[in-house]
């Protein structure tokens, strides 16, 4: 089996290199890593720090800025594996972490399984008390369009099998970080899709550290759990 490891980037020189490593000393049994990274038109040197993975990894660079749902879906778009999970640069989540966010698939139980920051007894940094709220109820109110019981829909770990991975790549519409609502929302609307949620740990930043998110992009995503479950078959 193959998984497809999808890593955007964007402005990521201090952590970039030690997360390529975490991620290449994962240990998966019998399962061959694809990583593919995409820097979305990096301005800080992250660019340099990318060549040294040319030839070895799939490395797509964008003209412009464009935000992150933009390079996870060029991402997908090369994906070969049997399975994808989407991986940030930013070292707040541990790649070691792989087996238990793929093991509901490896059994097939799942085609779809999310990593939740809040459901788990793994360490989770404790800060961020407004944005954590706001991640809770973009949370709920996703769930009260897709019926799903989530507790983490903003997530990074988000990884799925081939057959959820064709039914939304050519579908996902979201430049920035509305794509979290927006393939959430996909998932949903194809009724055969098995979703499942296991717990992860969570090694959050600080803005000052160079976390992106921020209050505007809360609220356009209100509009697109709005918009995608509402007004899209």
């Amino acid at each position: 089996m193959k998984l497809s490891i999808i890593i955007p980037i964007y402005n990521e020189k201090n952590t970039l290199e030690e997360l390529i490593r975490k991620v290449e000393d994962v240990k998966l049994e019998n399962i061959e890593k694809e990583i593919i990274m995409i820097d979305d038109c990096s301005t800080d040197g992250t660019r340099d720090i990318l060549k040294k993975w040319e030839g070895r990894y799939e490395i797509i660079h964008k003209d412009q800025n464009e935000g992150k749902g933009s390079a996870v879906v060029s991402g997908l778009q090369k994906a070969s594996g049997d399975m994808v999970i989407i991986q940030d640069a930013d070292l707040e989540y541990d790649p070691n972490e792989y087996q238990f966010v793929l093991e509901p698939i490896l059994a097939k139980r799942a085609d779809v399984v999310y990593g939740s920051r809040f459901l788990t007894h793994r360490p989770h940094r404790v800060f961020h008390f407004w944005h954590s709220i706001g991640n809770r109820f973009l949370t709920l109110l996703s769930n009260m369009f897709t019926d799903l019981t989530l507790t983490d829909m903003e997530t990074c770990y988000k990884a799925f099998n081939r057959k959820a991975l064709d039914r939304v790549k050519n579908r996902i519409t979201s430049k920035r970080f509305g794509i979290e609502p927006e393939i959430t929302a996909l998932f949903a609307k194809n009724k055969d899709l098995v979703v499942y949620e296991v717990g992860i740990s969570y090694y959050g930043r600080t803005y000052a550290e160079g976390k992106k998110i921020n209050w505007k992009d809360g609220f356009s995503a209100i509009w697109c759990i709005i918009k995608f479950n509402l007004f899209r078959k």
